[in-house]
C-alpha cells in the first residue's frame, strides 16, 4: 500500500522536508553559473591527490551499495518483475531502506564532481547533460527515499551502483595524470554500459505499467519518462564524442 511518506525514513538526514535539498540544488546552480567567473582570472587548481582519494572513496561507496542492494534483494527473494515496498520494521526492510538512503546521499556527494571540474577550469565537462543528470537525481532519489525506499527502486540503485564502480574507477585512473591516458581506451565502453543500464531501467519500470503490481504507477511513469530523457542525451553525447569525432 502506498503511503504519503515512510515514517521509517522521514526522520533521517535531508529526508523530512524538501527545503534542504531545494536549497542545495539552488546553491549548485549558483555555483555552476558563477563558478567560471570566479575562476576566470585564477589558475586552475591542482587537485590530483584530492581527486584520487575522492574517486577511490566513491568507488568504495558504490561497491558497498551494490553489495547491499544485491544481498538484501537476494535474502528478501525480491522479484525483478514486481516488488512492492516492505514498509515493515523487519531487518531486511530496514536494511533496504538504509541502502536506499545511502544511494540518495551519494547523489549529494556526487555534486562535488562539478565543483572539481570548475576548480580545474575544465568548463567543457560541465555540459547540460552533466548538470541535468546531477541536479535531477537529487530530487528523484529524495522522493524515492521519502515515499518508496525499496520495492521496484532497488533495481535502479543496484544497477547504477554497479556502473559507478567502473565510472569512478575510470576517473581514479584518469586523475593519476596524462601517463595513464593510454590505459583509458575503454571510455567508450563505459558510455555503452551507461546506455545499457538506462535501457534496462526503462524496460523494468515500463513492465509494471501493463501488469498489476502494488507499487505506485506514478513512480514507474516518472522513472520511465526520466530515463527516456537520459537515453536521448547520452545517445547525443555518444554520437558527438565517438561517432562524429571519428568521421
Amino acid at each position: 500500500v502506498f503511503r504519503f511518506s515512510d515514517p521509517r525514513t522521514d526522520p533521517w538526514p535531508l529526508v523530512h522536508s524538501p527545503l534542504p535539498i531545494t536549497l542545495l540544488f539552488a546553491s549548485y546552480l549558483f555555483l555552476v553559473a558563477l563558478g567560471p567567473f570566479y575562476m576566470r582570472q585564477r589558475k586552475p587548481l591542482k587537485l590530483r591527490g584530492l581527486l584520487i582519494a575522492y574517486n577511490l572513496a566513491m568507488m568504495t561507496l558504490s561497491s558497498y551499495m551494490f553489495y547491499e542492494f544485491l544481498v538484501t534483494s537476494v535474502l528478501g527473494n525480491y522479484s525483478y518483475l514486481c516488488q512492492p515496498v516492505d514498509y515493515s520494521q523487519s531487518e531486511l526492510g530496514m536494511r533496504m531502506a538504509r541502502v536506499c538512503w545511502w544511494f540518495f546521499f551519494s547523489k549529494v556527494i556526487e555534486l562535488l564532481d562539478t565543483v572539481f571540474f570548475i576548480l580545474q577550469k575544465k568548463q567543457e565537462q560541465v555540459t547540460f547533460l552533466h548538470v541535468y543528470h546531477h541536479g535531477t537525481m537529487l530530487f528523484n532519489w529524495w522522493s524515492g527515499v521519502k515515499y518508496v525506499p525499496g520495492g521496484q527502486a532497488f533495481f535502479i540503485g543496484m544497477l547504477n551502483s554497479f556502473v559507478h564502480i567502473f565510472m569512478y574507477g575510470y576517473y581514479a585512473l584518469a586523475s593519476l595524470g596524462p601517463q595513464m591516458h593510454r590505459y583509458l581506451w575503454w571510455k567508450r565502453y563505459l558510455t555503452i554500459m551507461q546506455l545499457c543500464q538506462f535501457v534496462a531501467i526503462a524496460a523494468h519500470s515500463s513492465y509494471n505499467l501493463f501488469t498489476e503490481c502494488p507499487f505506485p504507477d506514478g513512480f514507474n511513469i516518472a522513472v520511465f519518462l526520466y530515463i527516456l530523457s537520459l537515453i536521448a542525451l547520452f545517445l547525443h553525447f555518444y554520437y558527438r564524442t565517438y561517432t562524429r569525432r571519428k568521421q
